[in-house]
């Protein structure tokens, strides 16, 4: 089992940072390695709700597809990710944003993720970092490309 925390901070209010995450649709259109997305079903309110996505990642050799049902709590500026089908043996991911006193808000980020293929493990574990910081920038980019770069 692979997992990570991170807290990262950003010039974007959690309100505007929840936003970007939530819109799972759009993920094909920036995060490194997401090739395709479709939205199976969805039950969404203002205060939030649960969809079901999946996903086609492509990295070198490997392309692989996924289901995860995500959670979205707007009152909390939260979303959930958990696996439901694909080539993991275990994949669980929470977002968590919070206003901070410098003007942005900090990220809590945690992902949690193990393949049922041992091939697959070992390499994911060997370009993990590599990938989560390419993964990070992309959706901090995905930030200044909507929202403008701060001053």
């Amino acid at each position: 089992m692979t997992s990570r925390t991170t807290l990262t901070d950003v010039p974007y209010s959690a309100a505007q940072m929840f936003d970007l995450v939530a819109d799972v649709e759009r993920y094909p259109e920036f995060l490194p390695w997401c090739i395709a997305l479709r939205v199976l079903n969805k039950d969404l309110s203002e205060a939030g709700g649960k969809l079901c996505a999946e996903m086609i990642v492509s990295y070198k050799v490997f392309r692989e597809q996924f289901k995860s049902d995500v959670a979205l709590d707007v009152a909390d500026k939260k979303v959930d990710v958990y696996y439901i089908d694909g080539p993991f043996r275990r994949l669980h991911n929470r977002w968590r944003f919070e206003d901070n006193t410098h003007g942005g808000s900090t990220i809590h980020f945690f992902i949690e993720f193990e393949f049922r293929n041992i091939l697959l493990q070992s390499t994911a574990r060997a370009v993990f970092e590599k990938a989560f910081a390419r993964m990070s920038e992309a959706f901090v980019a995905r930030a200044d490309d909507l929202y403008g770069r701060p001053r």
